[in-house]
């Protein structure tokens, strides 16, 4: 009997309230993800989508039900050292933009905004350069970060979020206004990424479906703080399923593993 693929997180029944205005932003979520899985997260703006992958990054904590990570509940874990075992990749991370490419990416190893230079030893900068070659950037190691392009920037900050070799990897709209080559690119980094990379497992928050690599293995959808479906792509990423989530028709078609959502008249 095959051995089934390791959890690297769990949600149990979750729910998140703003505590100002008792504002219920996630409701009861149950969710699992797995060693080698690669899931898209989706959902209306206010869905509860960055809520959902800051418990997954431990930035922050249920108001009740249990968060797992990496084997560690939350509430009995020091977040600081567990975050150090989680990349995370947004747009809205803090990067130096005078700092080269690959010193940003040394800056994962140690998980800060700034460089501490005696931190790094040979071996470190080494698989610094190696990172960048993996995600076909080896060019722009000297390059300033500020200069880079957005697909760019995008494929650098995966780099630096691989430095400690973690075995999750948050990615938050990591397409957000990238053109179409760019955008492709990326596509493309992630797909070998997940082949390259058999036991990790990543969590893509996007708006689009078009945006899936064809590594996307499951999807889960929000609405209004609640899940609408979750499980395996073909099963989850239906016009039937997206229509109930976004609350207008949809038609979903798929080809040779890319996705493609539309949408219709209101009738």
């Amino acid at each position: 009997m095959l051995t089934p693929p390791r959890q690297v997180a769990a949600i149990e029944d979750v729910s998140v309230r703003r505590m100002t205005s008792d504002q219920v932003i996630l409701d009861g979520i149950d969710w699992s993800v797995r060693a080698g899985e690669h899931w898209a997260l989706l959902g209306a703006n206010g869905a509860g989508k960055t809520t959902l992958l800051k418990l997954l990054g431990a930035t922050m904590h249920p108001t009740t039900g249990s968060v797992e990570v990496l084997g560690n509940r939350l509430g009995r874990v020091d977040v600081r050292e567990l975050r150090a075992h989680i990349g995370h990749v947004s747009t809205s991370q803090r990067v130096p933009q005078d700092a080269t490419a690959h010193t940003v990416v040394l800056t994962g190893a140690t998980g800060t905004v700034q460089p501490l230079w005696k931190k790094y030893d040979e071996a470190t900068r080494e698989q610094a350069y190696a990172l960048l070659s993996e995600l076909e950037c080896k060019e722009l190691a000297d390059r300033p970060f500020g200069v880079c392009s957005g697909g760019q920037r995008a494929r650098v900050l995966i780099a630096r979020a691989l430095m400690p070799s973690p075995s999750l990897l948050l990615l938050d709209e990591p397409f957000n206004a990238l053109d179409l080559p760019s955008r492709e690119d990326l596509i493309d980094a992630l797909r070998r990424l997940a082949a390259d990379r058999p036991g990790l497992a990543t969590v893509t928050v996007t708006h689009h479906l078009e945006e899936l690599p064809p590594s996307t293995s499951h999807a889960l959808l929000l609405r209004e703080g609640r899940t609408q479906a979750a499980g395996p792509v073909a099963e989850v990423l239906t016009g039937e399923a997206m229509t109930r989530c976004f609350g207008r028709p949809i038609e979903v078609t798929s080809q040779e593993g890319r996705w493609l959502a539309r949408s219709g008249r209101r009738s």
